[in-house]
């Protein structure tokens, strides 16, 4: 079996593309993410096939031309920019004789070099244990029962089952642990909305500029970097808006082209913030070419996340390497939709606090419920809203509530609970409190 070296800085990128040739803005992408690795590129080779081989992925010439390549440079690593299968991970290292990773293995290489809290390191670790026990051959045999012999009689499980059974093991400790992250988090979002405080997600393509962004915004001193994913672990700062009220910002994890599933499935919980904000704010580079297909990236992990319903203020970064004036366009209600500026110069940070409290106009309702003696599920969860003003037990031994709370905190409630709009009874008195 072949052996894997400590070491592997020496890489050569292998862009492949089943069906078509590799576009120029995907390569240089996945050359920023093996630098962010910390992989010296010391050569570059590109394969199109039609289908990729079963065995190796690419056919039997470029396998040879890489082996040759490998020799000539004395690389270390090979990292294909298409996922490979475990079967021809392992094939390819055989005949290589050299380590190979796939991009959704890079892209879990970075995120563990990255993650610096608690929550970011177990979510993580879990990710790489997932994409792991599929990857998992047998390393060494001499435990086994089949090999036999008198003193060399094993307990009857391979490696291969061990490891199997301890990265299982693992993954459900993981799972409890972060459940109880989830929970605290969880009960933050609560908080937050007992204490009517909006919160606003901050989301975008790595490297878009969102920490720098965050830092003019709130001040919160994030580490900044010009390179893929430099900030991992979600920070929730304060941020005063112009006509005195606060919201609550959270930067989140960057996204990427192919974001490992195992990874969105570690990070749920932390962009799990997206979801449940108020108002989204999607940072975009200006100065990128490719910005709109970043887009569509950041929007399909969006609508993965149930997110793509939040409203959003579409914020495009970096103006000054446009020289572009800071600006600010609405909506058919005047509301702020897109604005232009610079965060590391500051230029457009005023419009973009105009923009973020025009969307946050809360429309509070009041009104009364009826519940059933069997709805004290309902009742509770309005308690834990802070949404009830005041109760009155009925006839039938429900209970009647007075509720004062906020428009979209009534409509998320009726739709988790699946009940009607009209479960409110809006007081004739109240009509500017309607809810329909």
């Amino acid at each position: 079996m072949f052996e894997r070296p400590k070491s592997g800085e020496r890489a050569i990128l292998l862009h492949a593309a089943p069906g078509r040739t590799p576009q120029l803005n995907e390569q240089e992408e996945f050359a920023e993410l093996a630098v962010s690795a910390g992989a010296i590129i010391v050569d570059q080779l590109s394969s199109s096939r039609k289908r990729p081989d079963s065995r190796y992925f690419i056919g039997k010439g470029k396998l040879g031309e890489l082996s040759n390549r490998i020799a000539e440079h004395h690389a270390e690593l090979v990292i294909s920019s298409a996922s490979l299968s475990p079967s021809q991970e392992r094939n390819l290292e055989k005949a290589l004789n050299c380590r190979v990773l796939d991009r959704a293995g890079l892209i879990l290489d970075i995120f563990a070099q990255r993650a610096r809290s608690f929550e970011g390191k177990l979510q993580v670790e879990l990710a790489q244990l997932q994409h792991l026990s599929t990857r998992l051959v047998r390393g060494w045999t001499h435990l086994e029962r089949q090999k036999g012999g008198i003193g060399l009689r094993g307990p009857g499980e391979t490696q291969l089952e061990t490891d199997r059974r301890l990265v299982g093991k693992r993954i459900r400790q993981l799972n409890e642990r972060l459940v109880h992250v989830d929970s605290r988090r969880t009960m933050n979002r609560q908080n937050r909305i007992r204490a009517e405080i909006p919160t606003v997600a901050l989301v975008g393509y790595t490297n878009a500029g969102k920490s720098t962004l965050f830092n003019a915004l709130t001040n919160a001193g994030v580490y900044v970097e010009d390179k893929l994913f430099a900030t991992l672990d979600p920070t929730v700062r304060k941020l005063m808006l112009a006509d005195g009220s606060e919201c609550v910002v959270a930067d989140t994890v960057g996204f990427v082209r192919d974001l490992p599933h195992e990874l969105i499935a570690a990070f749920r919980s932390t962009l799990q913030e997206a979801r449940e904000a108020d108002l989204i704010l999607h940072l975009i580079d200006a100065s990128d070419p490719n910005r709109w297909h970043r887009v569509r990236q950041v929007n399909g992990v969006l609508k993965e996340l149930d997110a793509d319903r939040v409203p959003q203020i579409r914020v495009y970064n970096k103006i000054d390497k446009l020289d572009r004036a800071p600006r600010l366009t609405n909506n058919r209600n005047g509301q702020g939709r897109a604005v232009w500026l610079s965060a590391v110069k500051g230029e457009g940070i005023s419009l973009l606090l105009d923009a973020i409290g025009s969307r946050l106009i809360r429309k509070k309702i009041h009104g009364v419920v009826r519940l059933q003696p069997g709805q004290g599920r309902q009742r509770a969860l309005l308690f834990d809203l802070g949404a009830v003003v005041r109760e009155e037990p009925a006839d039938d031994g429900g209970w009647m509530l007075e509720l004062n709370l906020v428009e979209r905190d009534f409509r998320r409630f009726i739709k988790r609970e699946n009940l009607s709009f009209d479960f409110l009874e809006v007081p004739q008195t109240e009509e500017s409190a309607a809810l329909i």
